[in-house]
Parts: structure tokens; sequence; C-alpha cells
């Protein structure tokens, strides 16, 4: 039991150790962190790219919410702000504007894959189509 619970703590310990965060709160995670993050469970998973972009390519288990979309506000206002949150885009730049926004609404835990789903598949991880 002891063995299991110190194994949990160090997994927890290596996984928030190796995170960028930034001064503003938000944390830039890598691919293989992003993984551990999803296996661990519990955390909500949002691609914010457009809906044809989505479909085009996907890291399984997101959801689609359009960060240049006019829903964007009233879809994320569905999401647990209490949750952790994991958001990516095509290489980076919408994600981190959209970690902005979403640090501004109150969301208390956000994870933004550094280089987004273009970084994923580079560093050789699986991806979905709706095509």
């Amino acid at each position: 039991m002891k063995k299991g619970v110190l194994a949990g703590l160090m997994m927890t310990l290596l996984v928030f150790s190796c995170q960028n965060t930034s001064k503003d709160g938000i944390s830039l995670i890598t691919s293989k962190e992003l993984q551990e993050l999803k296996q661990k469970g519990d955390v909500q998973l949002v691609d914010v790219r457009t809906p044809e972009e989505y479909k085009a390519a996907f890291i399984d288990g997101f959801q689609n919410i359009d960060y240049l979309s006019a829903s964007f506000n009233s879809d994320v206002e569905k999401l647990d702000k209490t949750k952790p949150i994991i958001v990516y885009c095509k290489s980076g730049g919408r994600s981190a504007d959209c970690a902005a926004v979403l640090k501004e609404k109150g969301f208390v835990q956000i994870f933004d894959l550094d280089g987004g789903i273009a970084q994923w598949r580079y560093d050789g991880f699986e991806v979905k189509s709706l095509q």
C-alpha cells in the first residue's frame, strides 16, 4: 500500500515539476506530459481549432470548442472552472490566447500543449480523423 501511494506521489511530482509554468499561472506542457495527464483522468480536454481543422485531425478524447467562434464564451462557461483544463491548437498561438481568456474567466488550473497538435504529431503520438 505504501509503495503505491509513494509511486503515485512521485508521478504527480514528476509531471508537475517538469512543466514550464509562466508567471500568469498557465502551464505549458509537452506531448508526453499531456499523455500522462490524460491517463490520470479528471481533466477537461479542449481543442480550440476550427471545426474543419478538428475533423481533419484531432487528439483522441478532446472536444472541439472553436476559439474564433461567436459561441466560444458561452461554450466555455459550460465547463467546470475548478477542474484542470488542457487546451491545444495547431501550433500554440490560439491556445495561448485561449488560456489567457480562461484564466480571466476564473479557471484555476490551465495547461497548454506547447507546439500544439503539430508538435504532438512530430513527437509520434496518434491523431484521429473524422474524414
